[in-house]
C-alpha cells in the first residue's frame, strides 16, 4: 500500500477514461425525429450560452482572488504563492465538473425520450449512462487534481503543514464556483419555472412543457445549469472540502512515535484521499449493477447500485483503516485505535442513510406530511402555505438529532479526526450517489421533450416513472449532502482551530458571542437575497410570457383551441388542428432564455461575495477567536435552514403532483398547490441546496487565511510588552524499594495583560531518564540535570 500512495492521483485518471467510453456510448444512441433534435437543440444552446456568460465574470473573480492570495502565501510563514495556483485549479476542475455534466446531461435527455418510445429498461439505461458520466468525472476531477497537487508540493522539501496549507487553496476554488454556480443556476432554474408554471399552468391553463409555453425551453435549460452542472460542482466542493479538512486534521498525528514506522509518519493524511481514490473503482462497480429488465422497477436497481456500491466501500474502509492506521495511539492522554475510526465511518454512513429516510418521509409521495398539505390545499393557497412551512419545521428535529449523534458517537471513537473521516467515508460513493441524482434531471427534461414533441402517452408515462423514481433517490442524495455538509464544517472549522492555534470557543466572551450572532443571521440573509433574486427574475419572465400570449397572433390563437377542447386535441377538428399546428415554433424562446441568463448572472454577485468578504473581514479585525465564533453561528443555523426550506420545497413539490396524478388538475386545490409549489422552489432548488456551500465555504475561507491571523496575533502579542511566561519544572525522583516510580512536574504560568493562567502537566516512568526524555518531548526549551534523590528542586527556564 505504501508504494500506491504516491500515485492515488493516477485513480482519478481511470475515473476519466471512463467518463470518456461512457460518453462515447450516450453520444452513440439515437436521438429520435427531426422536432425531437430541434428541440433538444434548443435546450443544449440554451444551457451552453449560461455556461459561457457565467463562466466569464467567474474568471474574472478568479484571476482577482488569484493574485490577492499569491501575495499573501509570498508574505507569511508557513505558506507560499503557490496557494493561487491550487485556487486556480481547484476554480477549473470545479467548473469543469459542472461543463461536463451538463454537456452529457443536454445529450442524454432526448435520447432517454428516444429510449423511452422502445421501453422503460432501455430509458433507464440511457439516462443512467448520463449520471454516470457526470458522477465520475466529479470525483476523477476530485482525486486527480487534489492528489496530483499534494505529490507536486510534497516532493518540495516542505514542511507537512505548508503543504496543506496550499493544498486549501484549491479547496477555496471549488466551494466559490460551487456557489456561485448553485446560486445562479438556481436563480434561472426557478424564474424559468415559476414563469412557466403561474403563466402556462394558472393563467392559461396548458401542461407545463407544452410548446406553446415561451418559457418551457428556459425551464429545461435551468434543469440542467441547476439541477445538473450547479449540483455537480456542488458535491464536487463538498467532496475535495471534506478530504482537505481531514488531511489537515491528520496532520496532528504525524509527530506521534506510533505513526512513525509507515508512510513516513503520514497515514493519517493519506488515509482520506485513499478512500476517495478506491471509491472512484466501488462507483465504477455500482453503475455495473444498476440493471432493471422490462417490467421491473427502477427503484429497486438504482438502489442495488448505490448500497451495493456502498457495502464495497465499507468492506475496503476497513482493510485501508488497518493498514494505514496504527493499531492504536494516545493523543492528548486518550487513546486511539484503527478500529475507532472505522467505527466512526459506519456512523458517518448510518447518518447519512437515516436522514436521507427521513427526508424521504417529510417529502415523499403518499406520506402522512405530504397528505396533509394535499388535505389544507383544499381550502386555499394560504393553508396550503401554512401547511408546508409547518412540515418544513417540523423536519428538522429527526435530522438534526441524527447528524448529532454521528458527531458524538463518531468522536468518542476517533476524536475529531473521526468527525472529519466520517464526512469523508459518506463522501467516498460521490460517483454512484451523483450517478443516481444526475439521472433524474435528465429523466426530467427527457419527459419535456417528449410533451413538446407530441410523442404518444406511454412515452411521457415511462419519463414520469423514471422522473418519479429520481424524486425519491434524490430524496436520499439530499440527506447525504446535508449531513456531509454539517461533518465537512465541523472537520473544517477543527482544521481552522489547530491553524490558527484557536484552542476553544468561549461564549461567556463578548466578542465571540457578537461573532456567533453574526454568523447565525448569515443564513437568514443570504436566503433572503437568493429569494428575492428568484422573485425579481420571475417577475421578468411573467411578463415575457403575458407579452407573448397577447402579442404573438399565432400564440393567441392556438391557447384558444387549446381552451375549446380542453387541452385534448384528439377531438379538434381538422380546421382547428390546423390553426394549432401554425403555432409550432413560434413562441420566443430565446428572450425568455435570455432574461434568466441575464438575472441569474447579476443576482448571483453579492451572495457569493458575502460568503467570501465577511470571515475575511471578521478574521482581521475582531481575531480567530471571533471568526471562531461566526463559523459556529453559521454552521448550526445554515444546516437548519437548509434542512427546513429543502424539505418544505419538497412537500409542497409532491402534494402539488399528488393532487395531479388524482386527476384534479385545474380544480381550485391544484390552483393552491400550484402557489405552494412555486413558492417551495426557490426553498428547494436555490437558497437551501446553496445554503450547504456557504457553510463550508466560509470555513474553507477561514483555514485559508488561518496562517495569516496566527502571525497578527502574533505580532499583536509582541508589539504589547505586558506578557509574561515563566515554566517551572518540580523533579521528585522516588528510587527506593521495587515499586520505583520518578514524576515529574510542569508547572507553567502564563500572565497576559494582568490576566493569570496556570496549567499543570504530570509525567511518570520507571526511571528519571525516561521521564525527563518525554519532558523534552514536549518542552524543547527547559534544560532538566538527572537529579537522583528525593528532594524536589525547581528548574527556572
Amino acid at each position: 500500500m505504501e508504494a500506491v500512495v504516491p500515485f492515488l492521483w493516477a485513480f482519478g485518471i481511470l475515473g476519466l477514461i471512463y467518463v470518456f467510453f461512457k460518453n462515447a456510448w450516450v453520444t452513440k444512441q439515437e436521438v429520435g425525429n427531426e422536432k425531437m433534435a430541434r428541440i433538444a437543440k434548443n435546450i443544449a444552446d440554451g444551457a451552453m450560452s449560461f455556461l459561457k456568460a457565467e463562466y466569464k465574470i467567474l474568471s474574472i473573480f478568479v484571476a482577482a482572488v488569484a493574485i490577492l492570495l499569491f501575495f499573501k502565501g509570498q508574505n507569511e510563514a508557513g505558506s507560499n504563492g503557490l496557494v493561487a495556483v491550487s485556487f486556480i485549479v481547484g476554480a477549473i476542475c470545479s467548473a469543469l465538473a459542472g461543463f461536463i455534466g451538463m454537456r452529457v446531461a443536454t445529450k442524454a435527455n432526448v435520447r432517454t425520450t428516444n429510449a423511452a418510445r422502445t421501453s422503460l429498461a432501455k430509458a433507464l439505461e440511457v439516462a443512467f449512462a448520463g449520471g454516470s458520466v457526470m458522477g465520475l468525472g466529479v470525483v476523477g476531477l476530485g482525486v486527480l487534481g487534489l492528489g496530483g497537487l499534494f505529490a507536486i508540493y510534497s516532493a518540495q522539501g516542505w514542511g507537512i503543514d505548508e503543504v496543506l496549507n496550499v493544498l486549501s487553496g484549491f479547496s477555496l476554488g471549488a466551494s466559490s464556483i460551487a456557489l456561485f454556480a448553485r446560486v445562479g443556476g438556481g436563480i434561472y432554474t426557478k424564474a424559468a419555472d415559476v414563469g412557466a408554471d403561474l403563466v402556462g399552468k394558472v393563467e392559461a391553463g396548458i401542461p407545463e412543457d407544452h410548446p406553446l409555453n415561451p418559457a418551457t425551453i428556459a425551464d429545461n435549460v435551468g434543469d440542467n445549469v441547476g439541477d445538473v452542472a450547479g449540483m455537480g460542482a456542488d458535491l464536487f466542493e463538498s467532496y475535495v472540502g471534506s478530504i482537505i479538512g481531514t488531511m489537515v486534521l491528520g496532520a496532528a498525528f504525524a509527530t506521534l512515535p506510533e505513526f512513525a514506522n509507515s508512510f513516513n509518519g503520514l497515514g493519517a493524511v493519506y488515509l482520506p484521499l485513499a478512500l476517495a481514490a478506491v471509491g472512484i473503482i466501488m462507483s465504477i462497480i455500482g453503475t455495473f449493477l444498476v440493471r432493471v429488465k422490462e417490467g421491473g422497477n427502477p427503484h429497486t436497481a438504482l438502489n442495488l447500485g448505490e448500497f451495493g456500491s456502498a457495502a464495497l466501500m465499507l468492506v475496503a474502509s476497513y482493510f485501508m483503516i488497518n493498514e494505514m492506521l496504527p493499531e492504536s495511539w494516545v493523543e492528548d492522554g486518550k487513546t486511539f485505535t484503527s478500529f475507532g475510526v472505522f467505527l466512526a465511518t459506519i456512523a458517518g454512513l448510518v447518518a447519512g442513510l437515516l436522514v436521507g429516510k427521513a427526508t424521504e418521509y417529510y417529502t415523499g409521495t403518499g406520506t402522512k406530511p405530504v397528505n396533509s398539505i394535499v388535505r389544507q390545499s383544499e381550502t386555499g393557497s394560504a393553508t396550503n402555505i401554512i401547511a408546508g412551512l409547518g412540515v418544513g419545521m417540523m423536519s428538522t428535529a429527526i435530522p438534526i438529532i441524527l447528524i448529532a449523534a454521528a458527531i458524538l458517537v463518531s468522536h468518542h471513537f476517533a476524536g475529531l479526526y473521526g468527525i472529519a473521516i466520517a464526512a469523508v467515508g459518506m463522501l467516498a460513493n460521490t460517483g454512484i450517489q451523483l450517478a443516481v441524482d444526475a439521472y433524474g434531471p435528465i429523466s426530467d427534461n427527457a419527459g419535456g421533450i417528449a410533451e413538446m414533441a407530441e410523442l404518444p402517452a406511454e412515452v411521457r408515462d415511462r419519463t414520469d416513472t423514471l422522473d418519479a423514481v429520481g424524486n425519491t433517490t434524490a430524496a436520499i442524495g439530499k440527506g447525504f449532502a446535508i449531513a456531509s455538509a454539517a461533518l465537512t464544517a465541523l472537520a473544517l472549522f477543527a482544521a481552522f482551530m489547530k491553524t490558527a492555534k484557536v484552542k476553544a470557543i468561549d461564549v461567556s466572551e463578548p466578542t465571540i458571542m457578537a461573532g456567533l450572532l453574526v454568523g447565525a443571521m448569515l443564513p437568514f440573509v443570504f436566503s433572503a437575497m437568493s429569494m428575492n433574486a428568484v422573485g425579481r427574475a420571475a417577475m421578468a419572465m411573467i411578463e415575457e410570457v403575458r407579452r407573448q400570449f397577447k402579442e404573438i397572433p399565432a400564440l393567441k390563437a392556438a391557447l384558444e383551441i387549446m381552451r375549446k377542447y380542453d387541452s385534448d386535441l384528439s377531438k379538434a377538428t381538422a380546421e382547428d388542428r390546423a390553426i394549432f399546428d401554425a403555432a409550432d415554433g413560434v413562441a420566443e424562446y430565446d428572450k425568455c432564455v435570455a432574461i434568466s441568463t441575464q438575472a441569474s448572472i447579476k443576482e448571483m454577485v453579492m451572495p457569493g461575495l458575502l460568503a467570501i468578504i465577511v470571515p475575511v473581514v471578521v478574521g482581521f479585525v475582531g481575531g480567530a477567536e471571533m471568526l471562531g465564533g461566526l463559523l459556529a453561528g453559521v454552521t448550526s443555523s445554515g444546516v437548519l435552514m437548509a434542512i427546513f426550506q429543502s424539505n418544505a420545497g419538497g412537500a409542497w413539490d409532491n402534494a402539488k403532483k399528488t393532487i395531479e396524478k388524482q386527476g384534479r388538475k385545474g380544480s381550485d386545490a391544484h390552483k393552491a398547490a400550484v402557489v405552494g409549489d412555486t413558492v417551495g422552489d426557490p426553498f428547494k432548488d436555490t437558497s437551501g441546496p446553496s445554503l450547504n456551500i456557504l457553510i463550508k465555504l466560509m470555513s474553507v475561507v477561514a483555514l485559508v487565511i488561518a496562517p495569516s491571523l496566527v502571525n497578527a496575533d502574533a505580532l499583536a502579542v509582541y508589539t504589547a510588552d505586558e506578557v509574561h511566561k515563566e515554566v517551572t519544572v518540580d523533579i521528585r525522583a522516588t528510587t527506593a524499594g521495587e515499586d520505583s516510580k520518578t514524576y515529574i512536574v510542569v508547572r507553567t504560568v502564563s500572565e497576559l495583560n494582568g490576566v493569570q493562567e496556570v496549567e499543570e502537566v504530570t509525567y511518570e516512568g520507571n526511571s528519571t531518564e525516561e521521564v525527563i526524555a518525554e519532558v523534552k518531548k514536549n518542552y524543547p526549551d527547559i534544560e532538566l540535570n538527572v537529579v537522583k534523590s528525593n528532594i524536589a528542586v525547581d528548574v527556572q527556564s
